[in-house]
């Protein structure tokens, strides 16, 4: 072979390698993690401090990986996981010990991720398990607005005081708790069947106006609007999300049985058309043909939402994919220019399943910001001022000031470069993002090597400000 083709062939390769790691600079990484029977947490039920520690050894690993989004199960079954005053407390968490919900926020803010309350919407569980609940169970504190079906119990999406009782979970979690998001899970009928024992339902509140199915749609479009519109009038910054299936409609025939819109009733992209989601989270488990056109679909309704494909790594398990399916899709995803990636579940990822998690580290391997949500606001915040950088008893430390600081919820991006190159669209640039304070502070590299160092603001928007002067700081082992 000529050497000079050779040569061509390498570099064209290389270049593909290189394209495939591109170091995004803004991108959701997300996880789902699942506290339901403890599948990714907590594994020890009878000890809060054995179930403190764990969620801290999770949330190490996730920022050690550079995820910057933790979807916290707050809801399974009629019961949660935070104090409530309308549902019980799971039984998976020690008893009263502590609140599962605020330490998870606490750890996640504290490590730079932000942390969204995931709520289990309309099942309500199997006979027995409801039966388990006694006259805590909404069953039998309120049966008007229940059903039961293939013998389990859900909320009646067709009745408004069902959007009354999901919306008092929602103000509880929101007032009282520093959430970052709301994401809505089983935000849908049952089944593709249609036949949800609604018939009742149906004559008296649809009274005939409309279809069975367009009625059950506006249903959960209801319920989705109420609830975005009371979140947006008390904490506007609260990203309102949901994962909807992973199939919005039917296309050219494909994925007929099993879509949002034509069989549970989800009208997701009218959600993010009329501007009453921040984001989806669909959830993306197939491979072929029944994920790349779908990924097109979602993104052609997006309406400059956030648009973040959930990837099934724990078909890795359950349908023995190969790494390179996951990884397919999440080159494809970046090269349509889609808002990151989602994975269910935790657990799947941290167990490095198939070695995905090294993978994931290759195209994680600097932190990233999240996308801003200019639909809510597009305001820039000021600068941070006076930055130093130091070592300090062995540390090296960056330390900056703000202006109304303590009158304001916002978050510092720390970035790095050799070069007068401070292009915050580099990824390779970010040392660390998601800061509550204004401080950082590392292991020095004491590799004789100088460094730019500078920091911006980001607001709860995810809007971001001017750089900072530049800090200039020549490591070695001489302390400064």
């Amino acid at each position: 072979m000529n050497k000079i083709y050779l040569l061509c062939i390498v570099f064209f390769w290389g270049t593909i390698k290189l394209a495939a790691h591109e170091y995004a600079a803004t991108e959701v990484r997300a996880v789902w993690l699942a506290a339901n029977y403890g599948l990714d947490w907590p594994h020890n039920r009878s000890d809060a401090a054995a179930q403190k520690r764990e969620l801290i050894a999770i949330l190490d690993d996730l920022k050690k990986y550079n995820f910057n989004t933790v979807i916290f199960q707050v809801r399974a079954r009629g019961e949660v996981f935070y104090r409530s005053k309308i549902e019980p407390l799971s039984s998976v968490i020690a008893g009263n010990a502590f609140d599962p919900l605020a330490f998870a926020i606490e750890e996640c803010h504290k490590r730079g991720m932000e942390c969204h309350a995931w709520m289990v919407t309309y099942p309500l569980g199997k006979a027995s398990f409801v039966k388990s609940l006694g006259t805590n169970s909404i069953t039998k504190k309120n049966p008007s607005i229940v059903k039961q079906y293939k013998g389990e119990w859900f909320l009646d999406p067709g009745n408004p005081n069902t959007d009354a009782y999901l919306l008092s979970m929602v103000k509880e979690i929101v007032s009282n708790y520093d959430v970052d998001g709301i994401h809505f899970d089983y935000l849908r009928y049952p089944d593709n069947k249609g036949l949800f024992p609604d018939a009742g339902t149906y004559r008296f509140y649809g009274k005939g106006r409309k279809s069975l199915d367009d009625w059950r749609r506006d249903n959960i479009t209801r319920f989705v609007t109420s609830a975005y519109d009371w979140i947006k009038s008390v904490k506007p910054w609260v990203q309102v999300s949901s994962s909807p299936l992973g199939r919005y409609r039917e296309i050219n025939g494909t994925g007929k049985g099993w879509t949002a819109y034509e069989t549970v009733y989800q009208d997701a992209g009218q959600w993010l058309r009329t501007g009453k989601h921040d984001a989806v989270y669909p959830m993306m488990y197939y491979k072929g043909n029944l994920f790349f056109p779908f990924v097109d679909d979602w993104q052609s309704n997006a309406n400059k939402r956030i648009v973040v494909p959930g990837l099934g790594v724990y078909q890795m398990i359950e349908l023995d994919w190969a790494k390179q399916d996951i990884v397919e899709q999440i080159d494809y995803i970046r090269k349509k220019h889609l808002n990151g990636q989602a994975y269910f579940r935790t657990q799947n990822i941290l167990s490095n399943t198939k070695g995905i998690l090294f993978t994931l580290n290759d195209y994680y391997k600097f932190p990233a910001k999240l996308p801003p949500m200019t639909w809510l606001s597009d305001s820039v915040p000021g600068k941070v001022y006076d930055l130093t950088a130091e070592k300090v008893s062995g540390r090296f430390q960056l330390k900056w000031n703000v202006e109304d600081f303590g009158n304001k919820r916002i978050t510092f991006n720390v970035y790095r470069t050799e070069t007068d190159d401070f292009d915050t669209s580099k990824g390779e640039n970010l040392l660390a993002v998601g800061l509550r304070n204004p401080e950082f502070e590392c292991m020095p590299e004491e590799n004789d090597k100088a460094y730019f160092y500078f920091v911006t603001v980001s607001d709860s928007y995810h809007n971001e400000g001017a750089m900072s002067v530049p800090a200039f700081f020549f490591h070695s082992e001489i302390e400064k």
